[in-house]
């Protein structure tokens, strides 16, 4: 592969971005739906690659149409095969660069009020997301595997196409791929959009039914934003900087030294990858492998909470900016989501729709079931608000939680928001792409768990977050309100809330 392609390829990206920007602020539809423009131009990326653009060409070349351009682009749609061999490769290395930025620039709260504001909204998104797991393994035992033969590593799509999203479906390729299903990441990229469109247009069906039975404390008709927010745009007036110059650019521009720590963060995360493989190969290899299938991205997360760690304790001058950081991770996802679509096989999703249909319609009844029935009882105050961030997430990753949260909440008036983000410093480790997501498939594959060990542990870890949602923090918020200290993050609500 030259450079000059990879270069073409990159380039390629950048003009669909473009175009898909074009397409959101023109089309009224992507507005109401709050689509990201990475997901437009991805789509637009599909609707032209060899799946859709290419068969087309494939059948003008079979009756003599113009066959030159009609044979070429049948096997690699109009952008040829070595610019989409380029975009597949993206996304296995754009999710270290995504997870490694998450903790960067944040400031790491103390254990004691993270738990106090964030434990409901923990234990509600652990009992989401294990149960993610218990519901897809439970289908694929009972449903998939004898009936339909699709691998019972399908009982792990839910989560990674749900609360994991586009970037975490695309960098577990090589983990399908070593299991020998490499059919599950199309799938899971489809998992990943379903479970994004579903999260936005079932999330504005919830927050306006939530509207209009006085379920909502802040929304207002008149706070939707105006017709340029819908657009994606800022108004004029309101617009802030994008990040702050930290250092001078005579020395260095301050996005290359954020870059720099996004970069070390990685490299840490590759140091302790290759140490625990090399420890697995030493001690337990011959008779269970889990680290050998994991990826890097989750302990690239892990290696930025060791940069933060000593930013918290050297950085006294401040110079590490949340907001440039964010810039990184942002065109990162925004690369990553567009290459992962623009390769997505649809062939592999028709040849297992069944499977897609029932795991599809799975998760989305038992996220409804949670937001609906199991968020008034472990939210202590703001139950829609908090818990509409946090289904929004389940079915979408954390940037539809927040959306939803946006439109319920424009003011960030509730504490929806610090519970939330307090939350997914602990969250975040583990699923929607964290360790126990990179690892699900090599312990249901081995013989030493396998799926029906693997399903044990989330159905204990659900039965666990849900006993400490709906006893533990029940218990200690009446001993609170009980003495003199208030619940935490808990102003007064609206009685009609």
């Amino acid at each position: 592969m030259s450079p000059d392609t990879v270069g073409l390829a990159l380039l390629l990206l950048g003009v669909l971005l473009l175009i898909s920007k074009l397409v959101r602020v023109k089309w009224k539809l992507t507005q109401k739906l709050y689509l990201p423009s990475s997901i437009i131009g991805g789509g637009i990326a599909l609707l032209f690659g060899p799946d859709i653009f290419g068969r087309l060409m494939g059948l003008l070349a079979d009756r003599g149409i113009a066959v030159g351009f009609a044979e070429r682009a049948a096997e690699g749609g109009l952008f040829g095969v070595d610019i989409m061999s380029v975009w597949s490769a993206l996304p296995g290395l754009l999710i270290s660069v995504v997870f490694a930025s998450l903790f960067l620039g944040k400031r790491l709260p103390k254990m004691r009020d993270a738990v106090d504001l964030a434990g409901p909204n923990l234990a509600f998104g652990i009992t989401v997301a294990s149960g993610q797991y218990v519901i897809g393994i439970l289908l694929a035992l009972l449903i998939l595997v004898p009936f339909l033969n699709v691998p019972v590593v399908s009982g792990a799509l839910i989560e990674i196409g749900f609360l994991g999203g586009h970037g975490t479906a695309a960098g577990l390729g090589n983990t399908f791929e070593q299991v020998g299903w490499g059919e599950g990441q199309d799938l899971a990229l489809g998992m990943a959009t379903v479970g994004l469109l579903s999260g936005i247009i079932i999330g504005i069906i919830l927050i306006n039914w939530g509207a209009r039975r006085g379920k909502t404390s802040e929304l207002d008709a008149s706070n939707r934003g105006t017709d340029r927010e819908q657009a994606g745009l800022i108004e004029h007036e309101k617009r802030t900087h994008g990040s702050t110059m930290t250092v001078h650019p005579s020395s260095m521009d301050p996005l290359t030294l954020h870059f720099g720590l996004v970069a070390l963060a990685i490299i840490i995360g590759q140091l302790l990858l290759s140490g625990l493989q090399w420890m697995e190969r030493m001690l337990w290899a011959d008779t269970i492998e889990i680290m050998a299938f994991v990826p890097l991205f989750p302990l690239a997360m892990i290696g930025g909470i060791i940069v933060q760690i000593f930013i918290d304790r050297l950085d006294k001058n401040h110079i590490v900016d949340e907001r440039s950081v964010e810039r990184i991770q942002g065109m990162s996802l925004d690369v990553l989501i567009i290459a992962a679509m623009a390769t997505l096989s649809l062939q592999a999703i028709a040849d297992n729709f069944v499977a897609f249909l029932v795991l599809s319609v799975g998760g989305i009844l038992w996220c409804l079931f949670t937001f609906l029935v199991l968020a008034p009882r472990i939210m202590p105050n703001y139950w829609f608000e908090r818990g509409i961030g946090e289904f929004g997430q389940s079915l979408g990753v954390t940037a539809t939680g927040m959306v939803l949260m946006r439109v319920v909440d424009p003011e960030a008036r509730t504490p929806a928001y610090p519970a939330f983000g307090y939350k997914q410093l602990i969250f975040e480790p583990f699923f929607g792409g964290g360790l126990v997501t990179a690892a699900a498939i090599p312990l249901m594959v081995s013989p030493l768990v396998g799926p029906w060990g693997f399903l044990g542990i989330m159905a204990a870890t659900m039965a666990a977050a849900l006993f400490f949602g709906l006893v533990v923090l029940r218990r200690r918020r009446t001993k609170a309100e009980s003495g003199a200290e208030p619940a935490p993050g808990a102003r007064e609500q609206d009685p009609v809330a």
